[in-house]
């Protein structure tokens, strides 16, 4: 299985917070230096390298004296300003020792979930790993709010991983990777050597959130595995305190953790609905249309019973069953108030409920993707 990752041409590299600040003492410029040197050994072996890094927000803190992550949002952003100047003066530093040339890019939300948009991101890396320039990617906490954030960095590592296709996103952490328990309190925890992306007994191994520094945990790792294998990602997590660790991870060394995406990829269009974080609203079905949707067909109006929130033709909506679950998410055909008016309605009596026909699905199968 370790082959896979020895044969991947495009990495996507995620360092943490902890990782990149000493735990928030400051950056760690020897860190940030070896891993440009370790980068450039991976550029030189031929293949293509987006770093996504965390620290803005933890090296600010350390620049402005605070002890312990603010919540107020304001706060963070001016912790997240102050800070990213120095973290991608470091990185600047580090790479050009090797002769190499980097480029940061500072994303949100709005940035993937508009279609257009994420395309242009999308041929801005690609032709940026064309010129031999490693992008350099953070969250733009300096500007993004609650409603829009990504929340974490894993979660945009697997996005990038995404965007770009990349055949292996490779999370360093300050574990050595997944156990089937936490090793800090039970002795008795083995780490998972390797295993599928998406099983949701790893979730429960994951157990709780990350420290006051770094903003995840290894369930955000976990999710990120399941969502980076969507595009195919095999995703490694493992210790960013092992010496060559990125080198040795793609030379097919056993370590860490190795969670292996399906055989199968999404087609692109899909692939980006999968990832469409902010939805406008969601469409109540009933037990009738959540078993067909699961079975890849489309969603007729006879089969929602509810719509929640206020959305155009167009909008990325969630498909949920009465008790909650996210069966499916998709483009709407229809808005808001029209989903109201053909509610409980067979596809022939839309024309008459709304004196138009658009199409007789609210949502059809090639723009909806399940879950």
């Amino acid at each position: 299985m370790r082959d896979r990752i020895r044969s991947a041409r495009r990495l996507v590299i995620k360092v943490g917070s902890a990782l990149v600040t000493r735990n928030g003492t400051g950056l760690d410029k020897n860190a940030m230096e070896d891993w440009a040197r370790q980068i450039a050994r991976l550029r030189e072996a031929g293949k293509h390298v987006v770093l996504v890094s965390s620290g803005s927000i933890a090296a600010g803190m350390q620049r402005l004296g605070w002890n312990k992550r603010p919540h107020e949002m304001h706060r963070l952003q001016a912790a997240a300003a102050v800070g990213q100047m120095g973290l991608v003066e470091a990185y600047e530093e580090a790479f050009s020792r090797h002769g190499i040339q980097t480029a940061q890019i500072l994303l949100t939300h709005e940035d993937l979930a508009d279609r257009k948009r994420y395309l242009n991101a999308r041929s801005t890396l690609l032709t940026l790993l064309e010129l031999g320039v490693v992008p350099i990617i953070n969250e733009n906490d300096t500007v993004v709010t609650d409603e829009i954030k990504f929340g974490d960095n894993d979660t945009l590592g697997a996005l990038v991983a995404n965007l770009i296709e990349a055949e292996a996103l490779m999370i360093l952490t300050d574990q050595k990777g997944l156990y089937t328990a936490d090793p800090r309190s039970n002795p008795d925890a083995v780490l998972v050597s390797e295993g599928r992306a998406g099983d949701p007994a790893y979730e429960a191994m994951a157990g709780g959130a990350g420290s006051g520094i770094s903003k995840g945990g290894m369930i955000t790792k976990i999710r990120a595995a399941r969502r980076a294998a969507r595009s195919g990602a095999h995703t490694l997590i493992a210790s960013g305190h092992e010496p060559d660790m990125l080198v040795r991870l793609a030379a097919g060394e056993p370590l860490g953790t190795l969670l292996l995406a399906p055989s199968t990829r999404l087609a692109a269009r899909k692939q980006w609905l999968a990832d469409h974080l902010q939805l406008a609203g969601s469409l109540i079905i009933d037990d009738g249309a959540a078993t067909a949707l699961r079975n890849g067909r489309s969603l007729l109006p006879v089969g929602v019973i509810g719509v929640e929130g206020e959305f155009g033709r167009g909008a990325a909506v969630a498909c949920r069953t009465q008790g909650g679950e996210e069966v499916a998410r998709g483009l709407v055909n229809y808005g808001s108030s029209e989903c109201r008016r053909i509610a409980r309605k067979p596809s022939s009596a839309i024309e008459a409920a709304l004196g138009y026909l658009d199409e007789p699905e609210v949502i059809h199968r090639d723009n909806m993707i399940g879950l």
